[in-house]
């Protein structure tokens, strides 16, 4: 049985590429692979839980120092020994780092990373990816901007990198009326048009901008947050200077995100830099039309005035128009729109063909570095139109 190893940083704190790591290692278990999810930190919670009913192994190395504590590196390097994955799928930049260094200790026959931002960061992980780019097998980005930041900054070589994108369930995230109806009536909002936020409340989401553009949008309306963050306290009190308190409801962290996005008329995004957010895929797949920022990442999951609308970045007023531009649609054009943005989904990002991508990619990979084995000849071609091969 082939072993996929895939690791991350942590599953204590889900976010896009956590949703990415559970989908995949679910999905793989599936298709008859034996899975093993490999947490740096944390006890991975209900996460780990939930991999574990769904016959994945799950690792912890409790590395509480992070890459500097050297128990963990002992813990990998004894389990990699031991256990003799077929492929080590790393999800983030330390578990990244992880995966690349551990191969010189330990004989593991692939090594993929994948990208999740398109945002380089700052001196230290720039340089912690260009010293080690030589070392894994494949780079993956979700997106096509993913890939172009980091062959630009030098940080992967254009010949080792292709697009991957994100997968949806789209089975579990699609448009079920009954539930919105029921979903509506538990907020008790009657006829006023409700826009869903979902993220963490952190600087890079740009939710001041958010709070600034829906002070503009027309009334009835709602606006809800979901998310949990540092500057959740700070959020509250502009929202009440911005006299929204009453239209505005922070709701924290909710692991039902899709029945909030039953009960939305528009789902709205603002953040100032993506790769490729996991959340507008799932508003698409529930047939929920979408404002977002104009930011790489953002521009390949929606197709800007067909399956929603894009505004610039920090821009409160471009951000306003593009949401009273959708409020003042007839409910029968928003369904078409969210209809599109399903079907688009569908086409691009189901996490069946998305499956398929990645069995092909790691087959391809083993009969580059053995020969003798066959694969099929198309399937390396078809990912090869996505690769990047220049900046």
């Amino acid at each position: 049985m082939k072993h996929a190893a895939i690791a991350i940083p942590g599953l204590d704190r889900i976010a896009g590429a956590e949703q990415q790591v559970m989908l995949l290692a679910k999905g793989l278990r599936g298709r008859g692979w034996r899975v093993t999810v490999v947490a740096l930190s944390g006890t991975g919670g209900a996460a780990a839980q939930e991999l574990t009913n769904a016959g994945v192994a799950f690792l912890r190395l409790d590395m509480r120092k992070g890459l500097a504590d050297p128990r963990g590196w002992l813990r990998f390097h004894n389990w990699l020994c031991r256990e003799q994955p077929d492929v080590v799928h790393a999800h983030l930049r330390h578990a990244a780092w992880l995966a690349r260094w551990s191969r010189l200790a330990a004989h593991v026959p692939l090594v993929v990373d994948t990208l999740h931002s398109s945002s380089t960061g700052k001196l230290g992980r720039r340089v912690g990816y260009a010293c080690s780019r030589w070392l894994p097998d494949h780079v993956t980005a979700v997106s096509e901007a993913t890939a172009a930041s980091h062959v630009a900054a030098g940080l992967v070589k254009p010949d080792r990198v292709s697009v991957l994108a994100n997968g949806i369930d789209v089975d579990r995230w699609q448009p079920d009326a009954r539930e919105r109806l029921e979903a509506r009536e538990e907020l008790g909002l009657g006829d006023d048009f409700l826009w869903l936020a979902v993220g963490r409340l952190e600087a890079v989401k740009d939710y001041p901008t958010l709070l600034n553009a829906f002070a503009r949008a027309p009334k009835p309306a709602q606006l809800l947050v979901l998310g949990t963050g540092p500057l959740e306290t700070q959020l509250r009190q502009m929202a009440e200077g911005l006299g929204l308190s009453g239209r505005v409801r922070f709701a924290g962290f909710c692991p039902n995100v899709a029945r909030w996005m039953q009960a939305a008329d528009g789902f709205v995004l603002s953040s100032r830099y993506e790769g490729l957010p996991m959340v507008l895929l799932e508003a698409g797949a529930c047939g929920l039309p979408a404002v977002a920022t104009d930011v790489p990442g953002t521009r390949e999951a929606i197709v800007n005035g067909e399956t929603g609308w894009l505004a610039p970045a920090g821009d409160a007023d471009q951000l306003a128009a593009a949401m009273r531009w959708l409020m003042h649609m007839p409910a029968w054009r928003r369904q078409a729109v969210g209809e599109r943005a399903r079907q688009h989904v569908i086409r691009h990002f189901s996490l069946e063909t998305i499956l398929d991508r990645w069995e092909q990619l790691y087959a391809e990979l083993r009969e580059r570095k053995n020969p003798s084995r066959r694969t099929d000849p198309t399937a390396w071609e078809s990912l090869r139109r996505h690769t990047v091969h220049s900046a």
